[in-house]
Protein backbone atom coordinates (compact mmCIF):
# COMPACT_ATOMS: atom_id res chain seq x y z
CA UNK A 1 0.00 0.00 0.00
CA UNK A 2 3.07 2.27 -0.22
CA UNK A 3 3.52 5.23 -2.50
CA UNK A 4 0.46 7.16 -1.30
CA UNK A 5 -2.78 7.68 -3.15
CA UNK A 6 -3.05 9.09 -6.66
CA UNK A 7 -4.27 12.41 -5.29
CA UNK A 8 -1.39 12.78 -2.82
CA UNK A 9 1.08 13.05 -5.69
CA UNK A 10 -0.70 16.21 -6.88
CA UNK A 11 -1.43 18.00 -3.62
CA UNK A 12 0.88 20.88 -4.57
CA UNK A 13 -1.26 21.70 -7.60
CA UNK A 14 -4.36 21.27 -5.46
CA UNK A 15 -3.08 23.78 -2.93
CA UNK A 16 -2.26 26.41 -5.57
CA UNK A 17 -5.61 25.94 -7.30
CA UNK A 18 -7.39 26.37 -3.95
CA UNK A 19 -5.49 29.58 -3.16
CA UNK A 20 -6.24 31.14 -6.55
CA UNK A 21 -9.89 30.10 -6.65
CA UNK A 22 -10.56 31.16 -3.07
CA UNK A 23 -9.09 34.59 -3.67
CA UNK A 24 -11.12 35.19 -6.79
CA UNK A 25 -14.35 33.92 -5.19
CA UNK A 26 -14.44 37.03 -3.00
CA UNK A 27 -14.02 39.23 -6.07
CA UNK A 28 -16.76 37.41 -7.98
CA UNK A 29 -19.30 37.55 -5.15
CA UNK A 30 -18.73 41.29 -4.78
CA UNK A 31 -18.96 41.71 -8.55
CA UNK A 32 -22.17 39.71 -8.78
CA UNK A 33 -23.88 41.73 -6.06
CA UNK A 34 -22.62 45.01 -7.52
CA UNK A 35 -23.67 44.33 -11.12
CA UNK A 36 -26.91 42.47 -10.29
CA UNK A 37 -26.01 39.62 -12.66
CA UNK A 38 -27.50 36.16 -12.01
CA UNK A 39 -25.05 34.63 -14.46
CA UNK A 40 -22.18 36.08 -12.45
CA UNK A 41 -23.73 34.99 -9.16
CA UNK A 42 -24.35 31.51 -10.61
CA UNK A 43 -20.72 31.38 -11.60
CA UNK A 44 -19.80 32.59 -8.11
CA UNK A 45 -21.92 29.79 -6.63
CA UNK A 46 -20.06 27.27 -8.75
CA UNK A 47 -16.78 28.85 -7.71
CA UNK A 48 -17.86 28.55 -4.07
CA UNK A 49 -18.33 24.82 -4.61
CA UNK A 50 -14.92 24.82 -6.33
CA UNK A 51 -13.37 26.28 -3.20
CA UNK A 52 -15.25 23.86 -0.96
CA UNK A 53 -14.45 20.95 -3.25
CA UNK A 54 -10.76 21.81 -3.51
CA UNK A 55 -10.56 22.27 0.25
CA UNK A 56 -12.27 18.94 0.92
CA UNK A 57 -10.06 17.27 -1.67
CA UNK A 58 -6.96 18.61 0.07
CA UNK A 59 -8.25 17.54 3.49
CA UNK A 60 -9.05 14.11 2.05
CA UNK A 61 -5.50 13.80 0.72
CA UNK A 62 -4.10 14.66 4.16
CA UNK A 63 -6.31 12.02 5.78
CA UNK A 64 -5.48 9.46 3.09
CA UNK A 65 -1.77 9.88 3.85
CA UNK A 66 -2.25 8.80 7.45
CA UNK A 67 -0.87 5.32 8.15
CA UNK A 68 -3.09 2.34 8.77
CA UNK A 69 -3.90 1.41 12.36
CA UNK A 70 -5.25 -1.74 14.03
CA UNK A 71 -8.68 -0.05 14.02
CA UNK A 72 -8.37 1.34 10.45
CA UNK A 73 -6.47 -1.40 8.65
CA UNK A 74 -6.80 0.29 5.25
CA UNK A 75 -5.94 3.69 6.67
CA UNK A 76 -8.08 6.64 5.57
CA UNK A 77 -7.87 6.28 1.80
CA UNK A 78 -11.66 6.18 1.46
CA UNK A 79 -11.92 9.82 2.58
CA UNK A 80 -11.08 10.79 -1.00
CA UNK A 81 -14.14 8.96 -2.25
CA UNK A 82 -16.37 10.51 0.42
CA UNK A 83 -15.07 13.94 -0.59
CA UNK A 84 -15.92 13.28 -4.24
CA UNK A 85 -19.41 12.12 -3.26
CA UNK A 86 -20.02 15.24 -1.18
CA UNK A 87 -18.77 17.45 -4.02
CA UNK A 88 -21.27 15.89 -6.41
CA UNK A 89 -24.19 16.36 -4.00
CA UNK A 90 -23.27 20.01 -3.36
CA UNK A 91 -23.05 20.73 -7.08
CA UNK A 92 -26.52 19.30 -7.66
CA UNK A 93 -27.98 21.42 -4.84
CA UNK A 94 -26.36 24.57 -6.24
CA UNK A 95 -27.74 23.78 -9.69
CA UNK A 96 -31.28 23.56 -8.30
CA UNK A 97 -30.85 26.95 -6.60
CA UNK A 98 -29.58 28.61 -9.80
CA UNK A 99 -32.43 27.20 -11.90
CA UNK A 100 -34.99 28.41 -9.36
CA UNK A 101 -33.52 31.92 -9.37
CA UNK A 102 -33.39 31.96 -13.17
CA UNK A 103 -37.10 31.07 -13.34
CA UNK A 104 -38.05 34.11 -11.25
CA UNK A 105 -35.72 36.46 -13.11
CA UNK A 106 -37.11 35.53 -16.51
CA UNK A 107 -40.37 37.29 -15.64
CA UNK A 108 -38.69 40.29 -14.03
CA UNK A 109 -35.08 40.73 -15.19
CA UNK A 110 -33.23 43.31 -13.06
CA UNK A 111 -30.91 46.06 -14.27
CA UNK A 112 -27.38 44.81 -14.92
CA UNK A 113 -24.01 46.63 -15.05
CA UNK A 114 -22.62 44.83 -18.06
CA UNK A 115 -19.19 46.54 -18.12
CA UNK A 116 -17.98 45.52 -14.65
CA UNK A 117 -19.69 42.15 -15.16
CA UNK A 118 -17.54 41.55 -18.26
CA UNK A 119 -14.30 42.49 -16.51
CA UNK A 120 -14.96 40.15 -13.56
CA UNK A 121 -15.91 37.30 -15.91
CA UNK A 122 -12.72 37.65 -17.98
CA UNK A 123 -10.54 37.56 -14.85
CA UNK A 124 -12.50 34.53 -13.64
CA UNK A 125 -11.90 32.77 -16.94
CA UNK A 126 -8.13 33.26 -16.62
CA UNK A 127 -8.12 31.98 -13.04
CA UNK A 128 -10.09 28.87 -14.04
CA UNK A 129 -7.87 28.12 -17.03
CA UNK A 130 -4.77 28.24 -14.82
CA UNK A 131 -6.42 26.03 -12.18
CA UNK A 132 -7.52 23.51 -14.83
CA UNK A 133 -3.98 23.33 -16.12
CA UNK A 134 -2.73 22.56 -12.62
CA UNK A 135 -5.33 19.87 -11.93
CA UNK A 136 -5.47 18.12 -15.31
CA UNK A 137 -2.76 15.51 -14.68
CA UNK A 138 -4.17 14.52 -11.29
CA UNK A 139 -7.71 14.25 -12.67
CA UNK A 140 -6.56 11.35 -14.87
CA UNK A 141 -5.54 9.34 -11.81
CA UNK A 142 -7.78 10.28 -8.88
CA UNK A 143 -11.55 10.36 -8.52
CA UNK A 144 -11.12 13.04 -5.88
CA UNK A 145 -9.02 15.22 -8.21
CA UNK A 146 -11.42 14.47 -11.05
CA UNK A 147 -14.23 15.95 -8.96
CA UNK A 148 -12.19 19.09 -8.33
CA UNK A 149 -11.25 19.30 -12.01
CA UNK A 150 -14.88 18.95 -13.12
CA UNK A 151 -15.89 21.76 -10.80
CA UNK A 152 -13.22 24.09 -12.19
CA UNK A 153 -14.13 23.03 -15.74
CA UNK A 154 -17.77 23.87 -15.11
CA UNK A 155 -16.79 27.20 -13.64
CA UNK A 156 -14.54 27.95 -16.62
CA UNK A 157 -17.44 27.37 -19.00
CA UNK A 158 -19.58 29.40 -16.64
CA UNK A 159 -17.15 32.28 -17.03
CA UNK A 160 -17.46 31.96 -20.81
CA UNK A 161 -21.23 32.10 -20.42
CA UNK A 162 -21.02 35.20 -18.23
CA UNK A 163 -18.78 36.90 -20.80
CA UNK A 164 -21.35 36.10 -23.49
CA UNK A 165 -24.21 37.39 -21.34
CA UNK A 166 -22.31 40.59 -20.56
CA UNK A 167 -21.63 41.21 -24.26
CA UNK A 168 -25.29 40.60 -25.19
CA UNK A 169 -26.53 42.99 -22.50
CA UNK A 170 -23.87 45.54 -23.39
CA UNK A 171 -24.54 45.49 -27.13
CA UNK A 172 -28.30 44.93 -27.22
CA UNK A 173 -29.67 45.83 -23.78
CA UNK A 174 -31.44 42.43 -23.72
CA UNK A 175 -31.11 41.76 -19.97
CA UNK A 176 -33.06 38.51 -20.12
CA UNK A 177 -29.91 36.93 -21.58
CA UNK A 178 -28.45 36.96 -18.07
CA UNK A 179 -30.92 34.52 -16.39
CA UNK A 180 -31.00 32.35 -19.53
CA UNK A 181 -27.25 31.89 -19.51
CA UNK A 182 -27.29 31.53 -15.72
CA UNK A 183 -29.68 28.58 -16.10
CA UNK A 184 -27.54 27.13 -18.90
CA UNK A 185 -24.49 27.24 -16.60
CA UNK A 186 -26.48 25.31 -13.99
CA UNK A 187 -27.65 22.67 -16.46
CA UNK A 188 -24.24 22.11 -18.01
CA UNK A 189 -22.74 20.60 -14.89
CA UNK A 190 -25.49 18.01 -14.29
CA UNK A 191 -24.21 15.22 -16.63
CA UNK A 192 -20.64 15.59 -15.39
CA UNK A 193 -21.78 15.65 -11.79
CA UNK A 194 -23.72 12.44 -12.42
CA UNK A 195 -20.55 10.76 -13.73
CA UNK A 196 -18.70 11.80 -10.59
CA UNK A 197 -21.55 10.69 -8.32
CA UNK A 198 -21.84 7.33 -10.04
CA UNK A 199 -18.09 6.75 -9.81
CA UNK A 200 -18.03 7.49 -6.09
CA UNK A 201 -21.05 5.27 -5.40
CA UNK A 202 -19.51 2.37 -7.35
CA UNK A 203 -16.45 2.51 -5.10
CA UNK A 204 -18.49 2.79 -1.90
CA UNK A 205 -20.67 -0.15 -3.00
CA UNK A 206 -17.48 -2.10 -3.77
CA UNK A 207 -18.46 -2.76 -7.37
CA UNK A 208 -15.94 -4.38 -9.69
CA UNK A 209 -13.69 -1.68 -11.19
CA UNK A 210 -14.88 -0.71 -14.68
CA UNK A 211 -11.53 -1.56 -16.30
CA UNK A 212 -11.43 -5.11 -14.91
CA UNK A 213 -13.41 -8.01 -16.40
CA UNK A 214 -14.16 -10.25 -13.41
CA UNK A 215 -15.13 -13.26 -15.55
CA UNK A 216 -11.94 -12.98 -17.58
CA UNK A 217 -9.96 -12.77 -14.34
CA UNK A 218 -11.73 -15.86 -12.99
CA UNK A 219 -11.05 -17.79 -16.19
CA UNK A 220 -7.39 -16.79 -16.16
CA UNK A 221 -6.92 -18.04 -12.60
CA UNK A 222 -8.84 -21.25 -13.31
CA UNK A 223 -6.55 -21.92 -16.30
CA UNK A 224 -3.39 -21.90 -14.16
CA UNK A 225 -1.64 -25.30 -13.96
CA UNK A 226 -2.79 -27.18 -10.88
CA UNK A 227 -5.94 -25.09 -10.28
CA UNK A 228 -9.22 -27.01 -10.52
CA UNK A 229 -11.64 -24.32 -9.38
CA UNK A 230 -11.92 -20.65 -8.36
CA UNK A 231 -14.60 -19.34 -6.02
CA UNK A 232 -15.33 -16.45 -3.63
CA UNK A 233 -13.73 -14.07 -6.12
CA UNK A 234 -14.07 -10.39 -5.24
CA UNK A 235 -12.53 -7.33 -6.90
CA UNK A 236 -13.09 -3.82 -5.57
CA UNK A 237 -11.57 -0.34 -5.41
CA UNK A 238 -10.17 1.04 -2.17
CA UNK A 239 -9.68 4.52 -3.64
CA UNK A 240 -8.61 5.93 -6.99
CA UNK A 241 -5.62 3.98 -8.30
CA UNK A 242 -5.81 1.29 -5.60
CA UNK A 243 -7.70 -1.90 -6.43
CA UNK A 244 -7.91 -4.98 -4.23
CA UNK A 245 -8.84 -8.58 -4.97
CA UNK A 246 -9.43 -11.80 -3.03
CA UNK A 247 -10.21 -15.36 -4.13
CA UNK A 248 -10.07 -19.02 -3.14
CA UNK A 249 -8.04 -21.29 -5.43
CA UNK A 250 -8.80 -24.99 -5.32
CA UNK A 251 -5.66 -27.01 -6.21
CA UNK A 252 -5.20 -30.66 -7.03
CA UNK A 253 -1.87 -31.00 -5.19
CA UNK A 254 -1.17 -28.99 -2.05
CA UNK A 255 2.54 -29.67 -2.47
CA UNK A 256 2.49 -27.37 -5.49
CA UNK A 257 0.50 -24.61 -3.76
CA UNK A 258 3.57 -22.34 -3.56
CA UNK A 259 4.09 -22.48 -7.32
CA UNK A 260 0.37 -21.93 -7.93
CA UNK A 261 0.35 -18.90 -5.62
CA UNK A 262 3.39 -17.39 -7.36
CA UNK A 263 1.91 -17.93 -10.82
CA UNK A 264 -1.42 -16.44 -9.75
CA UNK A 265 0.16 -13.32 -8.27
CA UNK A 266 2.33 -12.84 -11.36
CA UNK A 267 -0.70 -13.13 -13.65
CA UNK A 268 -2.78 -10.74 -11.55
CA UNK A 269 -0.01 -8.15 -11.57
CA UNK A 270 1.06 -8.39 -15.21
CA UNK A 271 -2.35 -8.87 -16.85
CA UNK A 272 -4.73 -7.02 -14.53
CA UNK A 273 -2.40 -4.60 -12.69
CA UNK A 274 -3.57 -5.98 -9.34
CA UNK A 275 -0.96 -5.90 -6.58
CA UNK A 276 -3.09 -5.85 -3.41
CA UNK A 277 -4.35 -9.44 -3.56
CA UNK A 278 -5.41 -12.04 -1.00
CA UNK A 279 -5.43 -15.65 -2.20
CA UNK A 280 -6.46 -18.70 -0.22
CA UNK A 281 -5.38 -22.17 -1.33
CA UNK A 282 -7.81 -25.07 -0.82
CA UNK A 283 -7.25 -28.79 -1.30
CA UNK A 284 -9.38 -30.19 -4.12
CA UNK A 285 -10.08 -33.49 -2.33
CA UNK A 286 -11.11 -31.74 0.88
CA UNK A 287 -13.29 -29.29 -1.07
CA UNK A 288 -14.99 -32.16 -2.89
CA UNK A 289 -15.60 -34.08 0.34
CA UNK A 290 -17.04 -30.96 1.97
CA UNK A 291 -19.32 -30.40 -0.99
CA UNK A 292 -20.65 -33.94 -0.81
CA UNK A 293 -21.23 -33.55 2.95
CA UNK A 294 -23.47 -30.51 2.38
CA UNK A 295 -25.62 -32.17 -0.28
Amino acid sequence: MGGGTSASRHKGSLTWALAMTGTFLIVEVIGGLWTGSLALLADAAHMATDVGGLFMALVAVRFAERPATPQMTYGYVRTEVLSALLNAVVLLVVTVFVLREAYFRLSAPPEILSGPMLVVAVVGLLVNLISMRMLHAGSQESLNLKGAYFEVLADMLGSVGVILAALVVMLTGWTIADPIIGAAIGLFIVPRTWILLKGALRILLEATPAHIDAEKLRSRLAALPGVSDVHDLHVWTLTSGQEAMSAHLVVNDLAKSGAVMAAARDSLHSEFDLTHTTLQIEDAKAAKAEGETHR
